[in-house]
């Protein structure tokens, strides 16, 4: 009988039959990974799946492929410590949203299990100028070398140079050298100063989001032919409508 026990990150959770609900987990060797849950939606067990809490889990089946049960304990509360800043939670919503609808089914991400729960340390920290979404933006393109999308921000993609980048190909990922763009510059996606390019029109928050929306579009879920979360737009139209101009 397959089993085993872990800490997680619980992604997303919805009814099932009686009572019971199927929760879906981020874990560092199993990667997202979902079980029945007996008694998940009940009231008393609702403030412990809430996306984002750190929990404790067990799971075990009869068979590997079977969906199997999972036994769920709260171990961290992230949400609660976050309950007043629409903006964070925002932020943590995305998070989940997005490792819940990009990730495959029982593969094991460490890496980015380890950055996930270092940037839900970070959008824990009071800062009244959310210089967390700076580290929130690094997540995403942390998100996107994990599923095989690693852009290259480091040089340019037309001349080898690694100074002056200001844009980012929207095709190929690769950065682009201010000098080089040309004619193009206004087809090409801005490159955020915290990422290494030059001064933006836009805030570099807006900007960056920009940035990773676009390529978590196009190369994860649009190849799916399905939108990006709700969670995630949402997210986005709400830094724009604070730092956009």
């Amino acid at each position: 009988m397959p089993e085993w026990a872990a800490d997680g990150i619980v992604l997303s959770v919805r009814p099932h039959g009686e009572g019971s609900a199927v929760v879906n987990v981020l874990t560092a060797d199993y990667g997202r990974h979902a079980g029945l849950v007996r008694g998940g939606s009940s009231s008393r067990m609702r403030g412990v799946f809430q996306p984002g809490n750190r929990v404790s889990v067990n799971w075990r089946a009869r068979l590997p492929e079977q969906l199997g049960q999972m036994t769920v304990e709260l171990t961290q509360s992230i949400p609660a410590l976050i309950l007043d800043d629409p903006l964070r939670l925002a932020g943590m919503a995305s998070m989940c949203s997005l490792l819940d609808g990009a990730l495959p089914e029982r593969e094991g991400h460490p890496g980015l299990y380890a950055g996930t729960n270092a940037m839900l340390d970070l959008i824990c920290i009071d800062d009244s100028e959310n210089r967390w979404l700076e580290g929130y933006i690094k997540w995403e393109l942390g998100l996107l070398h994990a599923l095989g999308y690693q852009l290259d921000l480091e040089r340019c993609g037309a001349s080898g140079q690694t100074q002056n980048l200001a844009y980012v190909s929207p095709k190929s990922g690769c950065a682009i050298a201010h000098d080089q763009a040309g004619e193009y510059a206004t087809r090409l996606l801005v490159l955020p100063q915290f990422l290494g390019g030059l001064s933006a029109n836009k805030h570099d928050y807006e900007t960056g989001l920009s940035l990773t929306e676009h390529f978590l579009a196009r190369r994860v879920f649009g190849v799916h032919n399905v939108d990006i979360p709700t969670q995630r737009k949402r997210f986005g139209d709400m830094v724009l409508g604070i730092y956009g101009g």
